[in-house]
């Protein structure tokens, strides 16, 4: 198995080609590394790799790894997040990927010492497997949100569907964009919305030419740990 610095040194080439295709600065392109299935000695060489993201969707193996590594990452939850788990992480993250309900900004209005600063999460492509506000009610979703102080806005999620077929990711993606573009223009300021988490393992390099600021890699860059 590659060690992480091998695999980093890969996928940053990619991100620099992808960028450079699309007219962007790669340094614009923030990658997360998605440690959910890898152990914690795993996750800390991709810190000393200088990986500075990481993205949980596990509370129990995000809580372990935080009091290891601490304040050495940046610390992303991207998973589905249910109400009533809130009270254990939210004071814990940097950023939320999954902001998806109405209950769920209640819940966290009610439990955050801080700012959180969210991504929306958008199901584009429709699938019923896949969670997410629909675009058509994305607009009207955020603005809700006004309500809840303890909420920034900060950008816009998706997850793609599971396919190699370029023009479907590149609509998804490029949906997504056009979402972001609306939102923003819309200058609610609790929603400065200016970024994109959006493009994993198999799909980052279309992502990044569709306008990703945020990649959730994981198998690619840490790997299956054995």
């Amino acid at each position: 198995m590659n060690t992480v610095q091998e695999n980093l040194k890969q996928i940053q080439q990619d991100i620099n080609a992808a960028a450079a295709k699309t007219g962007r600065n790669s340094e614009d392109i923030t990658l997360l590394a998605v440690t959910k299935y890898v152990t914690i000695e795993r996750t800390e060489e991709a810190v000393d790799a200088g990986i500075v993201d990481l993205g949980e969707n596990r509370i129990e193996g995000f809580l372990e790894k935080q009091a290891v590594i601490g304040e050495k990452a940046v610390w992303h939850f991207i998973g589905s997040l249910q109400t009533r788990k809130v009270k254990d992480v939210i004071n814990q993250v940097d950023y939320l990927h999954a902001l998806d309900r109405l209950s769920l900004a209640k819940e966290i209005q009610k439990r955050a010492a801080k700012k959180i600063k969210c991504f929306v999460q958008i199901n584009v492509s429709g699938e019923v497997t896949k969670s997410g506000v629909s675009p058509d009610e994305t607009l009207a979703f955020i603005q809700q949100l006004a309500e809840f102080p303890a909420i920034e806005v900060v950008g816009l999620m998706t997850m793609a569907p599971n396919t190699e077929k370029e023009d479907v990711l590149r609509s998804v993606f490029s949906g997504l964009r056009q979402l972001r573009d609306e939102v923003k223009a819309a200058g609610m300021l609790h929603a400065p919305c200016t970024f994109l988490s959006m493009g994993m393992s198999n799909d980052y390099t279309i992502a990044i030419e569709e306008g990703a600021t945020h990649i959730r890699v994981g198998s690619a860059l840490v790997g299956p740990y054995k």
